[in-house]
């Protein structure tokens, strides 16, 4: 429990702290969807680039460095990931956005479509999470 809460924290201030950064350095909205969409089709988009291999850099690092991994997430299989990750990019693509867009920098601007977007996520997420604790539901 006190991992979940660490890390919860931890992961809020870093991407917190990134938007921030991202906004004054180079005047663009962290949104994770966005970013990757825009680095394939703007090619002086080396920024785009530099922030993505950071996140995958950083998840490496946490792999290599044993550092610990809530339980839930340890025995995932690539399938449902691969599923997971799909499904993840249909939703940021019909709501024109992901949650760190809407989340965290949408609602900072106090956007009424962010508002709208991110009850639809936590409730879809909410909803998912009920149904993954009924017996036999296919996920």
């Amino acid at each position: 429990m006190a991992l979940a809460v660490l890390s919860a924290v931890g992961g809020g201030i870093l991407i917190g702290s990134a938007a921030v950064f991202l906004k004054v350095t180079t005047g663009h909205i962290l949104g994770v969807s966005g970013i990757l969409g825009n680095a394939f089709s703007r090619p002086v988009a080396g920024w785009r680039w530099a922030f993505l291999a950071g996140v995958i850099g950083a998840a490496v690092i946490v792999h290599a460095t044993g550092a610990p991994v809530p339980e839930s997430f340890r025995h995932l299989a690539w399938q449902r990931l691969l599923v997971a990750g799909l499904l993840i990019g249909a939703g940021t693509r019909l709501a024109n956005g992901c949650t760190s867009g809407h989340g965290v920098c949408g609602l900072g601007n106090l956007s009424g479509r962010s508002l709208i977007a991110v009850l639809v996520f936590m409730v879809t997420a909410g909803l998912i999470v009920f149904l993954q604790h009924i017996e036999g539901w296919f996920l």
